[in-house]
């Protein structure tokens, strides 16, 4: 937060913002339900991210699933993030955990970005399914999964979704999922746009991910 109010100008100090921040209640409500159980029967890919050495953008994406709550039930979020910039390439919503909205994620970021070299996720049945996998085989795309109960292995998609939680959705009450999505979107447009992470150097992640994409093109 004080990153973000200095890029605009507000000179803030930090033990201030943590005050007004308690005050305002601004922290987790609800523990996130397990989402990443693998299906009997679906491969289990070896994780490949400690080994990598990953210095520009494009070369791993990673995704994930979490879940936000609606007046009458929930709706589910996938998105995909680049490792190098943290930016979110793409995102889907869906009032089913299936693995067809993960697939509709997955071709538009590819779409819009191209392919990676590799994929990281959990082992989530929708990660694990011939649906998703078969997708990426087809696209010559490496398979990486974290290890069983490791969260830390995915630890940059964890951190976005801490973010979407304190700082969109907690300050909200969703009735429907069109009203989530409208919201989500454009939290999704200020994270990659004008969030600095400290991190990537203050940067944003679109600044980041469009820094490595010159020098590749040079």
């Amino acid at each position: 937060m004080r990153r973000v109010l200095k890029r605009e100008g507000q000179w803030v100090n930090p033990k201030r913002i943590r005050r007004l921040m308690r005050l305002m209640g601004l922290e987790a409500q609800c523990p996130k339900p397990n989402l990443s159980k693998p299906a009997p029967g679906h491969k289990v890919y070896p994780y490949l991210m400690k080994t990598m050495t990953i210095d520009g953008a494009n070369q791993a994406w990673c995704a994930d699933i979490t879940y936000i709550r609606l007046e009458g039930g929930f709706v589910y979020l996938v998105a995909i993030m680049d490792w190098f910039s943290r930016k979110v390439i793409a995102w889907e919503s869906s009032n089913t955990f299936d693995t067809a909205f993960c697939l509709k994620c997955l071709k538009r970021a590819v779409k819009t970005h191209g392919k990676p070299a590799v994929m990281n996720t959990d082992q989530g049945s929708q990660f694990t399914s011939d649906g998703w996998t078969g997708e990426l085989l087809r696209l010559d795309v490496t398979i990486s999964m974290d290890g069983r109960g490791r969260a830390l292995d995915n630890v940059f998609i964890e951190r976005l979704w801490r973010s979407v939680k304190y700082e969109e959705v907690y300050q909200r009450e969703y009735d429907q999922m069109p009203a989530a999505r409208r919201h989500l979107g454009i939290y999704f447009e200020f994270y990659n746009q004008r969030r600095p992470h400290s991190s990537i150097g203050d940067k944003t992640p679109a600044e980041l991910h469009e820094e490595s994409g010159q020098k590749k093109a040079a």
